[in-house]
């Protein structure tokens, strides 16, 4: 068991979060959360594709597609799926939907939980202002309880953070 005695040397964490897929947004919220948990000061700044994960209606898709790596546990084994068979419509929704799946019976938290609890621990959440303006979207698409930044937002924290992360 660690011991926050152990962590003297670092008390705060910024991650980019640049990726909003099912498999992809785990992480940041899980090591934020952690974190956060541990007194550890965390900053999340959301940019490009991680930016949806801020938006109310979080809806994260999932894609085997171009993923060597992903086996589902099946029939008491571990079943990789071919490439080509990932490439049918249709595919990556059935996919995401058995990764749910084995996720909430794995007794995993949602992702909607993880982020209710980034909030909750008061995880700095900074949606990146150029990425909002690109892809038009407004604070009414948003949860309560993010900013607005840029890089130099993002730069101010990470300058002063003993752990940086790029996800």
């Amino acid at each position: 068991m660690l011991d926050n005695a152990n962590l003297e040397n670092a008390k705060s964490m910024s991650i980019i979060v640049t990726k909003g897929s099912l498999d992809w947004a785990y992480p940041p919220f899980i090591l934020a959360t952690t974190a956060a948990a541990m007194d550890v000061d965390v900053t999340l700044f959301f940019t490009f594709y991680g930016l949806p994960l801020l938006k109310k209606d979080m809806n994260p898709k999932f894609t085997p597609l171009g993923n060597a790596a992903m086996e589902m546990p099946m029939m008491g084994g571990h079943v990789a799926m071919p490439n080509m068979v990932s490439m049918l419509p249709g595919v990556g929704s059935m996919a995401g939907k058995m990764m749910k799946n084995l996720m909430a019976r794995k007794g995993v938290a949602s992702l909607e939980d993880l982020r209710d609890a980034a909030v909750e621990l008061e995880v700095r959440l900074i949606a990146c202002q150029m990425t909002m303006d690109l892809f038009e979207y407004s604070l009414d698409d948003m949860i309560d309880g993010i900013e607005l930044g840029g890089a130099a937002t993002y730069m101010e924290s990470a300058l002063k953070s003993d752990i940086n992360l790029f996800i």
